[in-house]
């Protein structure tokens, strides 16, 4: 579900880098991150249900485990917004605004690294390692170097690949 939501975001900032006026983009950017967090949420009520009925899910939620799950991933969230508006901050600040997209995706690519082994979720190594990767390349080969909206686009489709990924598994 975070992935639609943040995969959408990505593609929302897109279009308005690449072709501001342009509505009909916007619009189906919204419905496909719709119908992607819709499909999430079924699917997750779905595994919760059947973990309810074996008694996993209710038993779980406070057990000192999932508390410390939890503790850790609003840790590494509130760090990586935090790197985030610091980092932006200082490159605006040094006159490198156009490096504000690629440091971006890298530190959120950096941030699932820790959230892999947190959640037992092999999948996150691979949407962190493709973000970083995307961060590292894109600026390199995108025709406006760092400022090209094809950056958002890349960290947008990323992130809806990996929520098709984990549901195809899930």
């Amino acid at each position: 579900m975070f992935f639609a939501f943040f995969g959408g975001a990505w593609l929302v900032l897109w279009n308005y880098r690449a072709a501001p006026h342009r509505l009909v983009p916007y619009a189906l950017i919204a419905i496909a991150a719709l119908l992607l967090f819709a499909f999430a949420r079924h699917r997750y009520r779905l595994c919760d249900a059947a973990l309810a009925g074996r008694g996993g899910s209710a038993d779980n939620a406070a057990s000192p485990q999932e508390r410390r799950r939890a503790r850790w991933f609003h840790i590494i969230n509130v760090g990586q917004w935090v790197l985030l508006l610091i980092v932006a901050n200082v490159l605006v600040n040094i006159g490198l605004v156009a490096w504000v997209i690629p440091a971006a995706i890298l530190i959120v690519g950096v941030h699932f690294l820790p959230l892999a082994p947190l959640f037992s979720n092999s999948g996150l190594y691979f949407t962190g390692g493709a973000f970083i990767l995307w961060a590292a390349l894109y600026p390199q080969f995108a025709h406006a170097g760092p400022v090209d909206p094809i950056g958002c686009l890349g960290a947008g489709l990323i992130l809806w690949a990996s929520a098709l990924a984990s549901l195809a598994r899930a």
